[in-house]
C-alpha cells in the first residue's frame, strides 16, 4: 500500500505576497502535498492573536510553484487565524508540519511573543501539528518590505533540513515548535547551533511623536542590544554575536521553571507574615552537588 504523501501547510507574517514565503515553499516542493494559506496583507508583529474584528475572508489564487499551477489561500486574518483557516476549512487531511515564514527579520530573544511568524506555529502546535518557525536576518529598514535584496536560499535549505526532521522523527517531549534564525550571508554550510531563548529584548519601542494625544501616534521600534553581552547558549549571542544558524526548540507549556512546592512555601510565608501572623522560617533550599 503506497504511504500517503505528507500534507504541509505554509504560512508567515508578512502577507501572501512575500517572497520570502515564496521561497520556502519552493524549497518544499518534492518532500508533500503543499497547502499555502497565509494573511491577504502584512501582519507583523501579531503574535498569536485572534481578534474578533477579523473577518475571516477568504480570497483563492493561483500561483505557480516550481511549474505546477495550484490554488492558495489569502486570508483576512492574522497568522494564527491563518493556521485555523487552513487546518479546520481547506485542509483535507490534518496537515504533518506547519512551516512559517521566512519572515523578514530575525525573532530572538523575549520577543518572540510579538512575533506572527512565531505565532502562527504556536497556533499549528497546540492543534497537535509540529511547527517550524523560520526567519531571516535583514536590516531593520527592510523588515517590512518585500525587498529583493534578501537572499533567502540559505534559509530555505535549512527550514527543508529542519523540517524534514520534523516529518520523519520523533521529537522529544517538550518540543512543540523549532524556531530558526538564519543570520545575514548565510550559506546553506553555515554551521548551526542548538540554542534557547534569551531573556534580553533586542527591539525596543519607541515613542510616538506627536503634538496631541488625540493625533495618530503609532508606536515604532528601533534596535537596542548588544548582543555579546547575551547568554551564550542563546539565540541572541549565537545569531548577532557569532553570526551563526540559531535553532531553539520552545514549548507550549510557558510555566516558569521554579520549584512549586518552594514558591508556595514563600507565598504562603508572606500570607502570614502580612495576615498579623508568625511568619515561619522557610529553609534554603537543597542544591545537589554533582558527585555528592
Amino acid at each position: 500500500m503506497e504511504t500517503e504523501r505528507p500534507l504541509i501547510l505554509f504560512t508567515n507574517d508578512d502577507g501572501i505576497a512575500s517572497p520570502g514565503l515564496w521561497a520556502v515553499v519552493e524549497a518544499f516542493h518534492e518532500v508533500g502535498d503543499l497547502l499555502v494559506v497565509a494573511p491577504k496583507t502584512q501582519q507583523s508583529g501579531t503574535g498569536r492573536s485572534l481578534p474578533i474584528t477579523s473577518e475571516g475572508r477568504i480570497h483563492a489564487e493561483e500561483r505557480s510553484i516550481h511549474g505546477k499551477t495550484v490554488t492558495v489561500y489569502a486570508v483576512e486574518g492574522t497568522p494564527a487565524q491563518a493556521v485555523q483557516h487552513g487546518v479546520l476549512e481547506l485542509a483535507e487531511r490534518l496537515p504533518s508540519l506547519v512551516v512559517s515564514g521566512i519572515n523578514y527579520g530575525e525573532n530572538t530573544g523575549n520577543g518572540v511573543t510579538i512575533s506572527g511568524t512565531v505565532g502562527a506555529c504556536l497556533e499549528g502546535a497546540s492543534l497537535g501539528i509540529p511547527s517550524l518557525a523560520v526567519s531571516q536576518q535583514t536590516r531593520h529598514d527592510l523588515h517590512l518590505t518585500y525587498s529583493n535584496d534578501v537572499d533567502f536560499s540559505a534559509a530555505a535549505q535549512f527550514a527543508l533540513k529542519f523540517g524534514k526532521w520534523l516529518l520523519s522523527s520523533d521529537r522529544p517531549d517538550d518540543v512543540d515548535v523549532l524556531k530558526l534564525d538564519v543570520p545575514l550571508g548565510a550559506t546553506p554550510d553555515t554551521p548551526w547551533k542548538m540554542t534557547r531563548l534569551s531573556r534580553r529584548r533586542v527591539y525596543w519601542p519607541t515613542r510616538p511623536e506627536r503634538v496631541a494625544l488625540s493625533d495618530v501616534g503609532r508606536m515604532g521600534y528601533h534596535l537596542d542590544s548588544d548582543p555579546s553581552q547575551a547568554e551564550p547558549d542563546s539565540d541572541v549571542y549565537v545569531l548577532m554575536h557569532e553570526g551563526l544558524v540559531s535553532l531553539t526548540p520552545m514549548s507550549l507549556d510557558m510555566t516558569s521553571r521554579t520549584d512549586l512546592y518552594r514558591l508556595r512555601q514563600i507565598i504562603v510565608g508572606d500570607e502570614t507574615y502580612q495576615s498579623g501572623g508568625k511568619k515561619k522560617a522557610v529553609k534554603p533550599a537543597k542544591v545537589k552537588v554533582a558527585g555528592r
